[in-house]
């Protein structure tokens, strides 16, 4: 068996290395000419860091990223709300929470898939099914055929879009602008990650290791804001004037071409991922707002189960079919939770933050800890031996 994946981000390389690790022969094609480099970070919860130690990637072995030893919730001038257990629950579920630089986390992906053809420049265009398999077609004339395709393209998935045709994305009426930078504070401790909320507007400041931070704002936008929407730094200080010392000093130390500006997107939740040898992983399935910290960690998962499910049944389309099914109603409950928790965090009126405050400050430990443990607990599907195929007619890319 031979699978195709369309995009070189973490869900289609985490893809790659579980097929990989079952024996499954796949070629990588991504669009962006170089290996793709991003200001941003990640939190890499408990669920995720478990699924890439099943796939030997160990992030704190490898020592990329920072284990999460403290996450605080602060109000905008950094006075304490509310310390999150975040410690406790990674000791629980065995697994930690670990900060990571997105670009290192890509790197040691793509380490660990030593020998697997990555083809940049490889913009995929369309893809048709043929004798049983699927090919696909690059913007520069490549192609290339195999078994089995699976679009880790991102929201704007070109894969997706041909399963299920043109669909709007959805605004969720914020803008969040994004960097890392190196960075010493002593509010920030080691292994620290800090929120702080205010109205409307909300900032982050997490430890991601090697003397880095990785830094983010949100701030509720008009769609037509264009000037917001861009994120110079002048403006990113002015909308965060009067917070926090470390969270402008943060700003202030970043150089413009570092900052990114990402709008508050996400789209429907689809129910078909598939269509014949063809599905999706991570974002092209089931885009979801940052809220959670669960975009990357659902990815991880989705390429540890298709790998799973793709190598323990008999008939192809069918395990793709199990697939789906199985991944369909946790990641439909990671959207829907993630939009919840938004809409809370992004509020503006005066009385409603004030309550949501104080519901922060006193609310009893134990919910808090069940509501933050829920998304983290994933158990692994059990891995029979894999079964063997008859190998469709595969060819190479020409």
């Amino acid at each position: 068996m031979k699978v195709l994946v369309v995009g070189a981000g973490v869900a289609g390389l985490t893809t790659a290395i579980a097929l990989r690790r079952r024996g499954v022969e796949v070629e990588v094609f991504d669009a962006d000419p170089k290996a793709r480099t991003s200001g941003g970070g990640l939190g890499i919860a408990s669920n995720a860091t478990k699924v890439l130690r099943a796939l030997d990637v160990d992030l704190v072995a490898a020592g990329v990223g920072r284990v999460c030893e403290r996450f605080d919730l602060c109000t905008p001038t950094g006075r304490p709300l509310r310390e999150l257990p975040l410690r406790s629950i990674a000791e629980e579920l065995g697994s930690p929470v670990v900060n990571v630089r997105r670009n290192d986390l890509v790197t040691l992906l793509r380490d660990s898939l030593a020998g697997t053809p990555i083809h940049h420049g490889a913009a995929v265009t369309r893809y048709d099914h043929v004798d049983g398999g699927v090919s696909v077609t690059c913007a520069d004339g490549r192609s290339a055929t195999g078994d089995v395709l699976v679009g880790a393209d991102g929201i704007r998935s070109v894969v997706r879009a041909r399963i299920a045709g043109p669909q709007q994305l959805t605004e969720h009426g914020y803008v969040c602008w994004i960097a890392t930078v190196p960075f010493d504070h002593p509010r920030l401790r080691p292994g620290g990650a800090r929120h702080y909320w205010g109205r409307g507007q909300r900032f982050g400041l997490i430890d991601v290791g090697g003397g880095h931070a990785y830094w983010w704002g949100t701030r509720n936008v008009r769609p037509d804001d264009v000037r917001l929407r861009q994120g110079s730094k002048e403006e990113i200080l002015r909308c965060f004037a009067g917070w926090a010392d470390e969270v402008r000093q943060a700003v202030s130390l970043t150089p413009q071409a570092d900052i990114v500006s990402v709008p508050a997107q996400d789209r429907p939740f689809l129910e078909s991922w598939g269509d014949g040898p063809t599905t999706l992983v991570g974002d092209a399935a089931h885009p979801m707002l940052t809220s959670l910290s669960q975009g990357a960690g659902s990815a991880i998962e989705d390429g540890h189960a298709l790998a799973h499910h793709l190598t323990v049944g008999d008939d192809i389309v069918t395990s793709l079919r199990r697939y789906e099914r199985s991944r369909r109603e946790r990641t439909r409950w990671l959207v829907s939770a993630s939009r919840r928790l938004s809409r809370m965090e992004q509020i503006e009126h005066p009385v409603a933050v004030g309550l949501r405050d104080l519901a922060l400050r006193w609310l009893p430990m134990s919910v808090v800890r069940r509501q933050n443990l829920a998304p983290m607990r994933y158990e692994l599907p059990a891995t029979p031996a894999p079964v063997t195929r008859t190998q469709h007619g595969t060819g190479g890319v020409s």
